[in-house]
């Protein structure tokens, strides 16, 4: 027996060892994403998705956690300590206060295809079944009795959209100045609910019952028409004219450096602009970046509508941040300074 001994002390050891390799390749890697109110549908599918991926490719199992609220929000949780590898947010103004703190390099944009923009949305406005307040146009927001609920665009990356649309339609309108400023007032002396978040905005006019109309993107519209328990008692109004709502995304440099996740958070990114990603953006309700992608059946659902973007009626956003929305803007001019 004493001479079998060394044989099996070996085969313990290396099936140990085996054992120990293995349980290495199958650690997580986890990824944190903190992203704006209305994904969260979205990354329930993407993230299943890209995990199957990254694990054909890779051998490794992945686990992204998620982190939503308004996007003006997740900056200031990101700024103070919240460890996300990736931000997918409302629009390239959040990201770049990010690149501001130094968590990210300025050039955040070039990283990826479509300046970092792997899906748009537009403003609509969503109504009760029937439209019972006859709302077909912006105008229409600003007649008595009609009670508008919109995300606040103090903390909300959506609730800045909402506005910038608002402002494309009266500019073009009225052409003065003092008159687009005079029927902002008056549109946002309307809104009866603020609410801090896009998908709490929803709940207020879905939920909640308040007001009579919710300026939405129209991803937001379209998932609450494809709901059952509430597509009967609502419906899309498209206004003459509504901006190119660009949510973006991009790594936190710092944190991906420090969780040594950069390699996967990179594929997570770049993962969306795939036919896969693409495919279920569209299937979220979120117009592609990348049409070609995506089946001419599922772009069907996405009405032509006149919309301007932000770099040609606002100059970009890194402008429109500080003319509209900085301490002293013009936001505050129409609602009055934050408390």
């Amino acid at each position: 027996m004493s001479c079998r001994l060394p044989s099996i002390a070996v085969l313990v050891l290396a099936l140990a060892a085996g054992l120990a390799c293995r349980d290495a390749a199958a650690q997580d890697t986890t990824l944190r994403n903190a992203s704006f109110d209305p994904t969260r549908e979205f990354y329930v599918d993407y993230n299943r998705a890209f995990a199957s991926y990254w694990r054909q490719r890779t051998g490794e199992t992945v686990d992204v956690r998620m982190h939503h609220g308004g996007s003006g929000e997740q900056v200031r949780a990101i700024v103070d300590g919240l460890s996300a590898d990736v931000a997918t947010l409302a629009l390239a103004a959040d990201i770049d206060a990010l690149a501001g703190a130094g968590l990210l390099d300025p050039d955040w944009r070039t990283r990826l295809p479509h300046d970092s923009v792997p899906y748009t949305s537009t403003v609509v406005l969503l109504v009760r079944k029937g439209n019972p307040q006859r709302i077909h146009d912006w105008s229409d927001l600003v007649r008595p009795g009609v009670g508008v609920v919109t995300p606040d665009p103090r903390t909300s990356g959506g609730g800045r959209w909402n506005y910038l649309a608002a402002w494309a339609w009266a500019s073009r309108t009225y052409r003065d100045g003092t008159q687009v400023l005079d029927w902002m007032r008056r549109l946002f002396a309307h809104v009866v609910v603020a609410d801090a978040g896009a998908r709490a905005a929803t709940r207020s006019f879905v939920e909640g019952g308040h007001g009579d109309v919710l300026l939405a993107w129209e991803s937001e519209a379209l998932r609450l028409l494809a709901d059952p328990h509430t597509s009967q008692a609502l419906e899309i109004v498209y206004p003459s004219l509504s901006i190119r709502a660009e949510p973006q995304v991009a790594l936190i440099d710092r944190n991906v450096n420090a969780h040594d996740t950069r390699a996967c958070a990179d594929a997570y990114l770049r993962y969306l602009y795939s036919p896969t990603g693409q495919r279920l953006a569209a299937q979220h309700h979120y117009r592609p970046s990348d049409p070609s992608q995506v089946p001419a059946s599922q772009r069907a659902r996405f009405r032509a509508v006149p919309m301007v973007t932000v770099d040609a009626a606002f100059g970009g956003w890194q402008h429109a941040q500080r003319m509209h929305f900085a301490a002293g803007g013009l936001f505050d001019h129409v609602v009055g300074p934050a408390r």
